[in-house]
């Protein structure tokens, strides 16, 4: 416990999900955790849980498609807080379809959100840490980031996305003591984030408190020490 005392987190998508789980999570372990996403009472509701939990925890609602308020996200954070040291990329919509029957609005839709959400949260996290001295970012793509099957093209373009972008930006944080790594989970039972353990381990999906875990172990590694990617995939996958 209190692994990440008094770090200063953003998790997006954290209303509800793999990203509320993780701020719980974050929360248990002694972080002041910024809970965001596009419906601010639900992410009011995350906040309650982890405050009764005996985390600290404060929303703000930020489109992270809308880079303004991705830039306000961050502008507030450290208005309030001085500093951002962990900042997670999960906010993020899935859509699949054949992509011959895809039409351009789903396909904006997605990477809008999924790519270009986590570019302006990248762009200014980054520029908040470089001038910090240092933090950890930590983007969610997804096994679709590192693989495709039909009927996934826009989804996986998206995450396949992230992916070049983590990497490259590892790449450019190094100088500066940024550190940037991916989480790619399989199939997720995010909707069952406040389901007992055993609704969790029927439903045959991954524990959305495996991915926060990860997340915290990559948050909490030593200085010196980065894991670029993770694949956190269901047991018994055929690929």
């Amino acid at each position: 416990m209190n692994r990440l005392k008094d770090k200063v987190a953003i998790v997006t998508g954290s209303s509800s999900g793999i990203g509320k789980a993780i701020a719980l999570r974050f929360g248990a372990e002694g972080a002041k955790v910024v809970v965001t996403a596009r419906r601010m009472a639900l992410c009011e509701q995350t906040v309650a849980q982890s405050a009764k939990a005996g985390g600290e925890a404060w929303a703000i609602q930020t489109d992270v498609a809308d880079e303004r308020q991705v830039e306000r996200l961050i502008e507030e954070t450290v208005k309030r807080y001085g500093r951002l040291d962990i900042l997670v990329n999960n906010a993020g919509i899935v859509a699949g379809g054949r992509l011959a029957e895809t039409t351009t609005k789903s396909f904006d839709e997605v990477m809008n959100v999924n790519l270009r959400g986590t570019f302006f949260c990248c762009r200014a996290g980054f520029t908040q840490m470089k001038r910090q001295g240092g933090g950890i970012i930590i983007n969610m793509s997804s096994v679709a980031g590192v693989q495709a099957w039909a009927g996934t093209g826009t989804y996986s373009a998206s995450k396949h996305g992230i992916m070049a972008l983590t990497k490259s930006l590892a790449d450019e944080g190094r100088p500066y003591h940024i550190k940037v790594s991916a989480i790619c989970p399989g199939s997720v039972a995010d909707d069952l984030v406040d389901a007992s353990p055993e609704d969790i381990l029927r439903s045959e999906k991954i524990d959305p408190f495996d991915v926060a875990e990860t997340a915290v172990y990559l948050a909490t590694l030593g200085k010196y020490a980065v894991v670029h990617q993770v694949v956190i995939d269901r047991l018994g996958a055929d690929w």
